[in-house]
């Protein structure tokens, strides 16, 4: 565990972040795998419906995110500074309050999902012929809400303390567990959509015990005890308060699959909803790698912030935004050149495709950009400046896509809905440009001036 401090402290940095984000690329990248096969194999035993249904439920699901990114994100930014200043019990302590924050929040929305899912289905226009297959899948979708919301967290404490390695096992443990269960459950015994819920609970089950025996048998850095393990509101405030541009990405992510889901089904219908809800898996699964850098990046900017090293700080940015932009384009390329043949693995309805292959098409325009937009945002969150990150949070989905897509969708209809997505990403790219171009400068000047001194603008402006 000493050796992953050493190593980010002065670790050479671009040997630090490829050992840091390759494990956790990989292993984000198995993690969404498990939504891909999820659609593979619901579209085989179920058909499109089958897929639009799961597609209407996951705003849902992306809350439950939402709020474990916001614990998971905030203490791992306070854990990861902490132990940069040598601060090893304060470490313990957030560790032990986000835990028990989270616990309860994932038990709270397990029930009130399961309770008021019929009722947020229809709200969410879900149309009559898939409401069924929606509501059977959220009854034991959200079971797992416990599971789910802790294993966030703790994985994201897991990268904090520079432990790529375990979190990216945690994560392929999921996804086989996931893909294992799945067609035993879909399409050996015939569950359908209530199959693929219960694969994913299971999975979420076993990512929890085995994140669970880390911290238990002392396996962490950052020492589980059980008397840390209670509602503490400064040490919350503070996680909560660094973690609400997490919170905001997601339930920014949510509010923004809704808008797009209520304008596709009045658009294009069912075959437009399956179509999207395949190429957002793709996409998500394209793009997962650079989040995994992203998590790679995070414990060195906020380990060597919190040591005043901003020289390895700046040098990290560079590293990380070449490497996630050329992931991005590589990414585009292939939505640009074979749309139909991705689309294609998941259903057979010529409608679906046609539609799947318009979208993949124009969603690919602004994929180069998205690698820069992540690292960004992810500058801002590590070094604790909670406004910024949150304003980038939100920038992209909710300012500028949901404005877009309602006003470009009655106008040019599902055209109109594929065009919103790159019309944001330029968008928002030139926005973060000029907000990370002046956080850069700061950098560089107290890089230069020998990092005595903080750099202008203190945590939380």
């Amino acid at each position: 565990m000493a050796d992953n401090t050493e190593a980010l402290r002065s670790g050479p940095m671009g040997a630090l972040l490829f050992r840091l984000s390759l494990p956790a690329a990989l292993g984000m990248a198995v993690q969404a795998s498990y939504s891909l096969v999820d659609a593979f194999f619901v579209g085989q035993g179920v058909g499109s419906a089958g897929i639009a249904a799961v597609s209407m439920t996951f705003p849902l699901q992306m809350i439950i995110m939402a709020v474990a990114q916001a614990g998971g994100v905030g203490g791992a930014s306070v854990i990861s500074r902490s132990l940069g200043a040598g601060r090893r019990k304060r470490a313990e302590k957030t560790a032990g309050a986000v835990f028990f924050v989270t616990w309860a929040s994932g038990i709270l929305l397990s029930f009130l999902w399961i309770l008021l899912a019929p009722f947020l289905l229809r709200l969410m226009g879900t149309s009559g012929d898939i409401l069924p297959l929606a509501e059977d899948y959220a009854a034991v979708l959200f079971l797992g809400a416990p599971f789910f919301a802790f294993s966030i967290t703790a994985n994201n404490f897991v990268r904090a303390e520079g432990n790529a390695s375990f979190a990216m096992m945690t994560m392929i443990i999921s996804a086989g567990i996931n893909t294992l269960l799945d067609p035993l459950f879909i399409l050996g015994f015939g569950w359908g959509v209530r199959g693929a819920a219960w694969a994913t609970v299971l999975s979420q089950g076993g990512t929890a015990l085995w994140l669970g025996w880390y911290y238990l048998e002392g396996h962490s850095l950052v020492a589980f005890r059980w008397k840390h393990f209670r509602f503490r509101a400064s040490i919350l405030a503070e996680c909560f308060s660094l973690g609400a541009a997490a919170f905001a990405r997601q339930g920014a992510a949510s509010l923004s699959l809704l808008a797009v889901n209520l304008a596709l089904a009045s658009t294009g219908g069912d075959d437009a909803v399956a179509a999207f809800g395949i190429v957002n898996r793709v996409l998500l699964f394209a793009v997962m790698p650079v989040f995994g850098v992203v998590q790679g990046l995070l414990p060195v900017v906020g380990f060597n912030y919190g040591a005043k090293q901003y020289c390895r700080v700046v040098s990290a940015l560079r590293i990380s935004i070449g490497a996630s932009t050329v992931l991005c384009a590589a990414g585009a390329a292939l939505f640009l050149t074979v749309p139909e043949a991705i689309t294609g693995l998941f259903t057979t309805s010529p409608a679906v495709t046609a539609l799947g292959a318009d979208a993949a098409r124009m969603l690919a325009l602004g994929m180069p950009l998205t690698g820069f937009q992540i690292m960004a945002s992810g500058l801002f969150q590590a070094i604790g400046k909670t406004r910024p990150s949150f304003v980038l949070s939100l920038l992209r989905q909710v300012i500028l896509l949901v404005p877009l897509v309602t006003v470009l969708a009655p106008v040019f209809g599902t055209a109109g809905v594929w065009g919103s997505f790159p019309a944001a990403d330029l968008s928002a790219a030139l926005v973060t440009w000029l907000m990370y171009r002046k956080e850069m400068r700061r950098l560089r000047n107290s890089c230069g001036s020998g990092a005595e001194e903080s750099p202008s603008g203190t945590a939380g402006s």
